[in-house]
């Protein structure tokens, strides 16, 4: 026999349960069904949908980010790991590097907010890209306009890929024929409406791609910016095959386990581009929106060094107000790149021009709270979480 005191617990559950009418059957079906949700497929049209109904207008930005200018964006991978990253909703800015923290975190969703509306039409490009390509070789392929030969197969290991691409010319028939076949993914399979402007800017960013190859980099603009290039930032042949603290290379393309996962993603259309700056009135809050909706909680947010820019501009409070509106734990963090060249970060790791920071999001909206960020060098040094050290 169980004693009374057991007895009484137990009933007053069940009755609660009962007038409720919310039993655990039902909470366990409840969950297992917004685990489907979460996971499922997103329609092409409604994927489309997002897009347009969250972006705000086109925005500036004095370079064209074809590929990162990041040599360290390796070097927080452990500690992500080590700190419990993982799945949730990712939300970052940028080109290519987005895509191993979303390999690495396995996130359900991913958001990429950027300013300008020609980032959107390259994520676009790379969606088709991975649609098209079962493997990493073949994405480089496509991406390049590098067909590979009879003797370089799918299952071709990354580097033989790298050093056959690297010695192949531009394939301009190659080029013309994939661009046929993108249009069509991005206009016809994805119902995304393209103006006159957008081809143009599918056409360029594709045919730098083909005319740069694997020696494509980032590309700027403007006083102090010679050539239009910066002769130390790094090739897409050099951020592939970075390195982290450890020495271990962790590229989305290194890892088929990495690119399979987020090739999946692509395809059920759960890696979406929005214009929009972080500080707007739109784009952050339609994420956070959607996000409260479907039932996710913020696991990463990659910020780059847009906080620069925010606070040069004098919209740093309205991106603090938007941060405040999006779905977060204690354990939902910022991944920040910090800008040496405007003062040498206690984390700082020689050789690189960036150095790759944490931050945990309630942390930081506390801080804000207390008027600790009077400007970028305070936000990027109070409060920040190091790469852990090998």
């Amino acid at each position: 026999m169980y004693g009374s005191r057991f007895l009484r617990p137990v009933f007053a559950v069940l009755i609660l349960a009962v007038a409720s009418g919310v039993g655990p059957a039902t909470h366990a079906w409840q969950k297992a069904r917004l685990q489907s949700a979460q996971s499922a497929a997103i329609p092409a049209r409604e994927f489309s949908r997002i897009v347009t109904a969250s972006s705000e207008a086109d925005g500036y930005f004095r370079s064209d980010n074809f590929i990162s200018n990041e040599t360290g964006y390796l070097h927080i991978l452990d500690t992500l790991h080590d700190l419990g990253a993982r799945g949730g909703a990712y939300i970052g800015v940028g080109p290519e590097q987005n895509f191993t923290y979303i390999a690495k975190i396995r996130p359900q969703i991913a958001f990429i907010v950027d300013i300008r509306r020609q980032a959107v039409i390259q994520h676009l490009l790379f969606k088709a890209i991975f649609h098209l390509s079962p493997t990493p070789a073949e994405f480089l392929s496509i991406l390049l306009s590098r067909p590979l030969d009879g003797e370089k197969s799918p299952g071709t290991p990354i580097d033989t890929a790298l050093a056959y691409l690297e010695q192949r010319e531009a394939d301009k028939n190659a080029f013309k024929r994939n661009l046929i076949r993108i249009r069509r993914i991005i206009s016809e399979d994805l119902a995304f409406p393209l103006s006159d402007r957008d081809y143009g800017s599918l056409d360029y960013v594709y045919s730098t791609f083909r005319d740069e190859g694997l020696n494509i980099r980032y590309r700027g603009g403007g006083p102090g910016w010679p050539g239009g290039y910066w002769g130390s930032f790094p090739t897409l042949r050099a951020l592939i095959t970075a390195e982290d603290l450890r020495g271990k290379r962790g590229n989305f393309l290194e890892n088929r386990n990495d690119y399979a996962f987020l090739r999946e993603l692509q395809e059920k259309n759960r890696v979406i581009p929005i214009v929009g700056n972080f500080a707007g009135p739109k784009a952050l809050p339609a994420v956070a929106v959607y996000l409260k909706s479907h039932g996710y909680t913020v696991t990463a947010f990659y910020t780059s060094n847009v906080e620069q820019y925010l606070f040069q501009s004098g919209l740093f409070s309205a991106f603090a107000e938007n941060v405040r509106k999006l779905p977060i734990t204690n354990k939902s963090l910022f991944i920040r790149a910090f800008p040496n060249m405007r003062g040498w970060h206690p984390a700082r790791i020689p050789g690189h021009r960036l150095t790759t920071l944490l931050q945990v999001m309630s942390v930081f909206l506390q801080d804000y709270q207390r008027g600790l960020y009077p400007d970028y060098w305070s936000l990027a040094t109070t409060h920040y979480i190091a790469a852990s050290a090998p």
